[in-house]
């Protein structure tokens, strides 16, 4: 069999019909030239996002989390794009396809509104950057830290280093805590309480003492020693102080919660329990009197 033979065929299988979209002949050949401009819009968008994170990431040393939350929207904008290239090129017409479609779409709409919820709140959080990957969040009580943002799904990390993928409309729909939103400072404390029969100056000056002794604390703004309130067994004291790291919080405060509890043993202050004190009207004391003397 000679080449322009063997080439024939070959043209001849590529141009065979093998179903319709939309009132277009859809065609080996047709498939394969929508599969190289698929190809052509991801090896674009690579080549996009290392230049611009070669060109940006001197405007962005300090917020890696923006310049990836960026990248990523340029990622899904060009694969978009191609995608509706490589319809048009191949003839396939979007009005038309989406003309076609659209009860497929609506039906399709109702079977599968969580993803299409998680899929608009990902484009979301992607154009506002409210939260981006290397913030430290509070969500639904957790405290984590946001490892990867995709278009549905966000990649969190507990302090136990355990990996949770949570769906994009939870941060949509949920109210969010992000400590590094503006900058990483984070005012942290403690609180304890006293027995009320200490002397409450020297609880504040042995706190405030202790705070200001902690090495990690920030300078400004300085601590602060607060009376919070008259507890039924303690007057309870709340010691605050700011950081710049807010994913050691719990650490930071281990460590506060220590340093008082030794300064408050060398200085004779006692953390008070619960205790509650009870009290007998007179006919049952001696009511209790009668007994004994029976017994």
């Amino acid at each position: 069999m000679q080449l322009d033979d063997i080439l024939a065929k070959l043209a001849a299988v590529s141009r065979q019909h093998l179903f319709t979209i939309a009132g277009t002949t859809v065609t080996l050949f047709s498939i394969l030239i929508f599969l190289l401009i698929l190809l052509g819009a991801l090896i674009t968008s690579s080549l996009l996002q290392r230049a611009l994170k070669k060109s940006l990431a001197h405007r962005f040393a300090t917020k890696q989390g923006t310049l990836a939350a960026i990248l990523r929207l340029l990622h899904y904008t060009i694969l978009l794009i191609g995608l509706g290239i490589a319809l048009q090129t191949i003839g396939i017409s979007l009005g038309a396809l989406f003309a076609a479609g659209a009860v497929f779409a609506i039906a399709m709409g109702f079977a599968m509104q969580n993803v299409a919820q998680n899929f608009v709140s990902g484009i979301i959080l992607l154009a506002e950057r409210s939260i981006k990957p290397g913030d430290i969040i509070e969500v639904e009580g957790s405290v984590v830290k946001v490892i990867d943002m995709g278009i549905r799904t966000t990649v969190v990390r507990t302090w136990r280093e355990e990996d949770i993928i949570m769906p994009n409309s939870i941060f949509s729909q949920s109210p969010v805590k992000n400590y590094t939103l503006q900058d990483n400072h984070f005012r942290l404390g403690v609180e304890v309480g006293v027995a009320y029969e200490s002397d409450m100056k020297k609880v504040i000056e042995v706190l405030e003492r202790t705070a200001r002794d902690i090495p990690w604390r920030l300078q400004n703004p300085p601590p602060s020693v607060l009376l919070l309130d008259f507890g039924d067994s303690a007057v309870i004291f709340g010691t605050y102080l700011n950081v710049d790291d807010p994913w050691k919080q719990r650490v930071y405060m281990s460590d506060l919660r220590k340093a008082i509890w030794f300064a408050f043993k060398d200085n004779g202050i006692t953390i008070a329990f619960n205790q509650m004190d009870v009290h007998f009207d007179t006919p049952v004391t001696e009511a209790i009197s009668g007994l004994r003397k029976v017994v």
